[in-house]
């Protein structure tokens, strides 16, 4: 008993004298990032002695493909005891965070710029989330960083334990906030893109400062650290990356007609919609994009888009084309022609990576875009596992979509490690 308690004392004098450091770090000058304020980072690394149950997984094996660890980790993905040990319920988040400094330090949250490039170069994120808290928080965690901001929709229909949990951990985090107007968000109705568009409102409000907007939901987890998105950004010199191209004739139906929202859903009616206003044309893509802040001021301020988004609300699954559109129009910051040579896949693009059933195939196929799910399928979609991840890390993307904590925590887990790791690294 009398070791237990110097065990404990001697773990809140690391914590405490850690926080001093903590806090003589961010009263540093402004000007010039001086490396010789970066000395050991272990506290914020994750290691197995955390004490996750994921950590009988060996990682780095697993990221270097090896089948004996892939294997292991596929048997216990399928296991109900190891899920139930590794499931973190909304209550927990909802007691946790009454006391916010030992959530965010227990949690691991970076509290401070890792280096003064990120510093100079915020970003803007929308969460568009409805369940699962375990991997938002999980997620939020990952992409975390004190001069960026976040903008967290939850659809109002959620259950009142996501509500009160994500509330609990918005709360803890200063530059993370809950969307000023939430929506009840209908799946492949205008709500989903009214959602981002309530948080891309509040994002030009609440600061001036930041670059890039980038949109996920809960269930995306990221590819690559701040720092190397950062630069990734960087390196589009103003451009925008996001799929837009030509539109496939068996998905124009979507905005041919006129749809209506009737008891929650989507549903289809005979009227004939008016072609597109201005004579856009209207390209294919997807509702995730990673876009500059001048293309989120036109989307509000520019009576052509106003136009075509008043034109785009009762159509079918407005965020598969209407974002792409924007893309297209001479004038928008960061847009490309509407010639069909500017045309960009979502492969090609950096904002998603996302396994399509009908794309995967075996390695060397020439109708193949990707190899096999390694995890299962939701709605045609991957949902990654263990397995995925060093072809995962071998791509450009920013993120990739699906992870789920609850059908593979381990994916999460070794993603998890891998990230933190790699940007502590990087102050080296």
């Amino acid at each position: 008993m009398r070791l237990q308690r110097q065990t404990r004392l001697l773990v809140k004098l690391t914590v405490v004298l850690g926080s001093l450091w903590l806090f003589l770090l961010l009263r540093r000058p402004k000007a010039g990032w001086d490396p010789t304020y970066v000395f050991r980072y272990n506290w914020l690394e994750y290691t197995d002695d955390d004490g996750g149950p994921e950590k009988v997984c060996n990682c780095s094996a697993i990221l270097r493909g090896e089948r004996e660890a892939v294997e292991k980790a596929k048997i216990l993905a399928i296991t109900k005891d190891f899920h139930k040990s590794v499931l973190i319920p909304d209550e927990y988040y909802i007691n946790a965070t009454h006391d916010c400094w030992t959530f965010k330090t227990s949690r691991k949250y970076l509290t401070f710029p890792l280096s003064q490039e990120e510093e100079d170069f915020p970003l803007a994120y929308s969460l568009v989330v409805h369940h699962k808290v375990q991997n938002f928080e999980r997620l939020l965690r990952a992409i975390y960083a004190p001069q960026n901001y976040y903008c967290v929709h939850v659809d109002k229909k959620s259950d009142p334990s996501v509500h009160s949990a994500i509330r609990a951990i918005v709360s803890c985090l200063p530059n993370v906030f809950l969307v000023s107007k939430a929506v009840s968000v209908v799946y492949s109705g205008w709500p989903r893109v009214q959602a981002d568009l309530n948080c891309m409102s509040d994002l030009i409000n609440v600061s001036t400062e930041w670059k890039y907007f980038i949109n996920l939901c809960g269930q995306d987890f990221p590819l690559k650290t701040n720092l190397e998105m950062v630069r990734m950004l960087r390196s589009l010199g103003g451009g925008n990356s996001l799929e837009s191209e030509r539109m496939p004739a068996e998905k124009k139906w979507r905005f041919s007609y006129s749809y209506k929202i009737a008891d929650g859903k989507i549903q289809w009616s005979e009227e004939l919609k008016k072609p597109p206003p201005h004579n856009f044309p209207i390209l294919s893509g997807n509702a995730y994009i990673v876009v500059n802040r001048g293309y989120i001021h036109s989307v509000f301020e520019d009576p052509r888009i106003q136009d075509l988004i008043e034109w785009s609300k009762d159509t079918y699954s407005p965020d598969e084309f209407l974002w792409a559109t924007i893309q297209r129009i001479p004038g928008v910051p960061g847009s490309t022609w509407p010639n069909q040579k500017y045309d960009m896949s979502d492969v090609n693009a950096i904002a998603r990576l996302v396994k399509w059933v009908w794309h995967e195939g075996s390695e060397g196929s020439l109708k193949a875009v990707y190899p096999e799910c390694q995890g299962n399928h939701v709605r045609s979609i991957c949902v990654y596992g263990a397995g995925d991840l060093q072809w995962l890390l071998g791509n450009h993307h920013l993120f990739a979509n699906k992870f789920d904590a609850d059908r593979d925590p381990i994916a999460i887990y070794c993603m998890e490690k891998y990230l933190r790791r790699k940007a502590l690294a990087e102050l080296y």
